[in-house]
């Protein structure tokens, strides 16, 4: 083992050195908009409380009722004594928001994702996925004997080359699957051409719209909803924990008897325990908030714009887009160790942004993903904004 230490050692250095380490700082407030750490207070830029619910009064209150009426935790996985009634009411509620017959909740998108595709595909099946994917659905799709096939993002030629390899192998079952929104990106997938694709190839579609769901398209429905396709996504998986509340649990929402099976077969809902009792509760109320939350996703919206203009006018280079996530971008070989001197001085200065560099990003790609929330004042992003020019000015 001494051997082993020494390597992993040697390893976690390399990791320093190249400037691509990933520390966690401690909160010691609740998440917000505004928190304190154990170096300074800041406003949060980095967190995926898209409507601020997660610390909302409503919400905790809902949490606090249900933990004491329904206990601290299930103690058991769903078919042996893990299911509630709130956990069916919360499923429901979660098919009915997002447009299908029925929905089953896992104790994370991870696990949904990682538990939807060894269940519906094999040997003979083909999954089509970008190449941008969440990792969890990248995880999924390999523990499948589908053939894998990979496009390039957001690219349709390229989609529909694959298809068509696809339908040459003489594949049984084709699905593609895309990230509604890609997440280090802020972008789209263009989802209505990618149903026509599938429509003219016979495959399915499934969409992991875990940064839509509550927030973008008319009634904070998701990107199936933006794109006009409500009715042609077959599979949606997505999460609880960002703008529904922010805690944990996720979910496949489709056909009946897509979800039946998954109950009887998939392995991370059948051997992980319950989502706890008072979770289930406050994402019950973060659903009800977030479906009539119009002037929230209005602020969203705003808050969004300005702060792109803002970093714009300042000469930031930005990925191109109009959703929350906003990627300052700081390319080159010595961009991982520029964006993390340039999120600790911002942080100094009381903004509280992280750097994202590889393995979670390409080499090269380095940048600092902010994310604006319906929580933030207008005051609120003028100071992000004004401590990234500060910042820069210290760092060179």
């Amino acid at each position: 083992m001494y051997a082993v230490r020494d390597e992993i050692t040697a390893t976690l250095q390399e990791i320093r050195d190249a400037g691509l380490w990933k520390a966690e700082r401690q909160l010691t407030s609740p998440q917000n908009a505004h928190i304190t750490t154990t170096q300074a207070e800041a406003i949060n830029f980095c967190a995926n409380n898209y409507l601020g619910l997660a610390d909302h009064p409503d919400v905790v209150a809902a949490a606090s009722d249900a933990l004491q009426e329904w206990g601290f935790g299930m103690a058991s996985v769903r078919f042996i004594c893990g299911t509630q009634t709130l956990h069916a009411e919360l499923e429901a509620r979660i098919a009915e928001f997002v447009g299908c017959e029925a929905a089953i909740l896992y104790s994370s998108c991870f696990d949904a994702n990682g538990g939807v595709f060894e269940v519906l595909f094999g040997e003979g099946d083909a999954i089509v996925s970008d190449e941008l994917n969440h990792a969890s659905l990248i995880d999924g799709i390999r523990l499948t004997k589908a053939g894998r096939y990979r496009y390039k993002n957001a690219d349709l030629a390229d989609l529909r080359a694959q298809l068509e390899a696809t339908k040459a192998a003489g594949a049984r079952r084709t699905v593609i699957v895309t990230d509604g929104v890609f997440s280090m990106d802020g972008s789209y997938a263009p989802l209505d051409q990618i149903c026509d694709l599938a429509d003219e190839f016979g495959a399915m579609v499934l969409v992991d719209d875990s940064h839509a769901i509550g927030f973008v398209g008319a009634g904070g429905r998701g990107t199936p909803e933006l794109f006009g396709v409500l009715d042609r996504v077959d599979l949606v998986t997505g999460t609880l924990g960002k703008a529904l509340g922010g805690a944990s649990g996720g979910y496949v929402a489709g056909p009946q008897e897509v979800v039946d099976l998954l109950r009887q077969r998939s392995r991370p809902y059948l051997f992980s325990n319950a989502v706890a009792p008072m979770v289930a509760a406050g994402s019950l109320k973060a659903l009800e908030i977030a479906t009539a939350s119009d002037e929230g996703r209005a602020t969203l919206q705003r808050n969004t714009a300005l702060f792109r203009q803002l970093m714009t006018e300042a000469g930031f280079d930005l990925l191109p887009g109009t959703h929350p996530i906003t990627a300052v971008m700081f390319p080159g070989e010595d961009g991982a160790r520029r964006a993390g001197q340039i999120a600790d001085a911002m942080l100094e200065e009381g903004v509280y942004v992280i750097a994202f560099s590889f393995p979670v990003v390409p080499r090269g790609k380095a940048r600092i993903r902010v994310q604006l929330s319906a929580a933030h004042s207008e005051e609120d992003v003028r100071a992000c904004a004004a401590a990234f020019v500060s910042a820069r000015e210290r760092v060179g």
